[in-house]
């Protein structure tokens, strides 16, 4: 039976960086996923599920030497941000305001996990298990067993980044607080008859915002986008089963005039949930990213939350290493959730503030909310306080 350092449950975009990072202060780590990575070419066209990877995200790609292969391939920088619900109280968020080139990039997730994977394959201290599966998981008081489909394997530590359904949560018995949001996020793929564009908007309404987020690229109509339309279920069923021309009618009806004109290419759609481990930490066992904390998608902070999760897990394993410190004992895993779980709380308590405020029906919430908005971009003391302050912490700085 093999034994490791650490074993990461979850090759997606934050289990992988996770093993890359731990392998960087020279454990002897596995990584465990059951889907292999895609391919990739230039004529694929644009996956569904992207990312704004925001400028501390693209740091730590960079540190494992992902970002470059992810720059080379396709992505696209955005430089301003745009949110409204009313034209006269429109606010725009600038990269120069931060004194940065830009603010981030939207890329395709299965891009920024194939070169991720394609670092891991070239490291020595890092093995593999794909297409390979979690059976059962086994804590005694010196070691982790791991049964997988094609194994068993023994860790010091057990590091969950198996997504909203870990199998690595649910085997620890660790519970979770949450809910549904009653409505859904719908993903269109589109042609723009606008070339690529350097912003990102998003306009409130009572039903849910619509979401622009430009994609790298030139097509035969001008550019590429993906467009976020948050409804209702029913509402985002009913528009998932029209045929591509008839959704592009729908679009062009609720959009701003900002989008111009489209053509859909392809589409999708998920449920909007909240949900958070009551403990990161269970004796051997961590948990990363969705698999410890879902959030509402509205500001894009999701992904970016998670690789935040990666940065705190390798200073403190860094730290304890440094300190001659045993770094899988329970004490020293405990300071990855103190540094955490406060501010990925935050960040969702945030983020669903801003939505049920943005949705309540009040005329007197809704004038309110427009003169905050109206205020941040016209007062200059909240201007160059409030405003570039919540811009650069979104950003990661």
């Amino acid at each position: 039976m093999e034994h490791f350092d650490c074993v990461v449950i979850g090759g997606g975009m934050v289990g992988a960086t996770s093993a890359l990072t731990l392998a960087q202060l020279g454990l002897q780590v596995a990584l465990v996923e059951p889907h292999p990575a895609k391919d990739y070419s230039v004529e694929q066209s644009f996956d569904l599920r992207v990312s704004a990877v925001s400028l501390a995200s693209q740091q730590l790609l960079s540190q494992v030497g992902a970002w470059q292969k992810i720059k080379d391939w396709r992505v696209c920088p955005y430089k301003r941000l745009g949110v409204w619900e009313h034209e006269s109280a429109y606010t725009e968020f600038n990269a120069d305001d931060i004194k940065q080139i830009n603010l981030g990039h939207i890329v395709e997730n299965r891009l920024i996990q194939l070169a991720l994977w394609q670092k891991i394959n070239v490291m020595s201290n890092i093995t593999t298990f794909c297409p390979d599966s979690l059976i059962s998981l086994k804590q005694d008081h010196d070691k982790a067993t791991l049964i997988l489909t094609n194994g068993s394997i023994t860790a010091k530590l057990v590091i969950g980044a198996d997504g909203a359904q870990s199998k690595v949560r649910q085997m620890s018995a660790i519970g979770m607080t949450g809910w549904d949001y009653q409505q859904s996020a719908m993903l269109i793929n589109v042609e723009t008859s606008m070339c690529q564009q350097d912003i990102t908007w998003q306009q409130f309404s009572p039903t849910g915002p619509v979401a622009f987020l430009p994609l790298g690229g030139k097509s035969s109509l001008g550019g590429y986008a993906s467009l976020v339309w948050y409804h209702q279920r029913n509402e985002i069923t009913r528009l998932v089963s029209l045929s591509n021309v008839r959704l592009e009618q729908e679009v062009l009806k609720i959009f701003p005039k900002q989008l111009g004109n489209i053509r859909v290419l392809a589409k999708g759609a998920f449920p909007l949930t909240r949900r958070h481990a009551n403990t990161y930490q269970h004796k051997r066992v961590l948990l990363l990213g969705d698999a410890a904390h879902t959030i509402n998608p509205m500001a894009g902070q999701g992904v970016n939350l998670g690789f935040k999760d990666v940065i705190a897990l390798q200073h403190v394993i860094a730290d304890a290493i440094s300190n001659g410190e045993v770094w899988h004992h329970e004490a020293v895993l405990a300071r990855y959730e103190k540094m955490r779980r406060k501010e990925n709380l935050l960040m969702m308590s945030t983020m669903d503030a801003l939505y049920a405020g943005f949705s309540h029906p009040s005329p007197v919430v809704k004038v309110a909310r427009n003169l905050a908005l109206l205020a941040v971009n016209k007062v200059p003391f909240l201007n160059s306080t409030i405003k570039n302050k919540a811009l650069a912490y979104a950003c990661g700085l």
